[in-house]
């Protein structure tokens, strides 16, 4: 059974092929760049581009089970792709709070929301990992604490609970490896919501450093974000922050559920990133 991992440079995806080699599966590492995928030895890397539908024929071609990432632009021609290649079932990472969002403002939202109701229409089986924060989003604080120490946001004391990149890599080698996972949507978050003072704290700890969260306005957190240039996206995650401001994040169980273990703290995730910001 060849399983086909999308995404394959990002750190979901690197997790997912580790896990599928230690449970002895056959993986195929999907990536517009293969070349720099960095796959361990023995993986194949193909070249996919979701936006690109004639490069999917070659990397589906036996293949039984898809670790896919959400991109709505795309998920057209990889659904027709998938079916004329024999209908494999599909573990999608999509978003926490995909129902309860409201699509008309966040694009995450929007984008997450759309690809499950493509999965859901086609003719394929599916399972969706529901993700929470992803503790990696924090990776954006790397520069700068290497270089002062320092990290500049608003709203120290906003909540989440940030799930490390391995507990959604063993939710998704169950549900591509286990039977029963077809039709279900599993939201996964860490085991506890921890604030960004926290974050800062664990990654002081983990570090063997001194680093500093200096408070900004909201405003000030806009201006560093203004280079993306989506004005929406960057809304959103003020938005975010303020909605979260002083309010623990809900923690989801089903991680232990199906695990049988407590999910990786954000403190372990420090731990496990601690070069990083070194």
């Amino acid at each position: 059974m060849t399983i086909l991992v999308t995404g394959g440079r990002g750190q979901v995806a690197r997790a997912v092929v580790d896990g599928l080699l230690t449970a002895g599966q056959p993986v195929r590492v999907a990536s517009r760049d293969p070349e720099a995928a960095q796959v361990p030895d023995g993986v194949q890397a193909v070249r996919v581009d979701l936006s690109d539908p004639g490069t999917l024929p070659a990397a589906l071609d036996g293949v039984e089970k898809v670790f896919l990432y959400a991109d709505a632009k795309g998920i057209d021609g990889f659904i027709a792709a998938a079916e004329a290649a024999g209908a494999p079932h599909i573990v999608l990472l999509s978003a926490l709070g995909v129902e309860t969002g409201d699509p008309s403002n966040d694009p995450i939202v929007r984008m997450h929301r759309a690809a499950e109701g493509a999965l859901r229409a086609s003719g394929l089986p599916w399972t969706f990992l529901r993700a929470g924060a992803f503790a990696t989003n924090t990776l954006q604080w790397a520069p700068a604490i290497r270089a002062t120490g320092v990290v500049r946001a608003p709203y120290p004391q906003a909540h989440a609970a940030s799930v490390h990149e391995a507990d959604l890599a063993d939710v998704a080698v169950l549900a591509l490896t286990g039977a029963g996972h077809e039709g279900r949507a599993y939201p996964l978050t860490g085991p506890e919501s921890v604030t960004q003072q926290q974050q800062i704290d664990c990654l002081a700890e983990a570090t063997g450093r001194g680093i500093r969260l200096e408070e900004i306005t909201a405003e000030e957190y806009r201006a560093t974000l203004s280079q993306w240039g989506d004005a929406e996206m960057v809304d959103t995650l003020v938005r975010h922050l303020v909605e979260s401001d002083g309010r623990p994040a809900e923690v989801s169980p089903v991680y232990e559920e199906l695990t049988g273990r407590p999910g990786r703290s954000y403190a372990q995730w420090a731990q496990d990133h601690a070069a990083d910001f070194r």
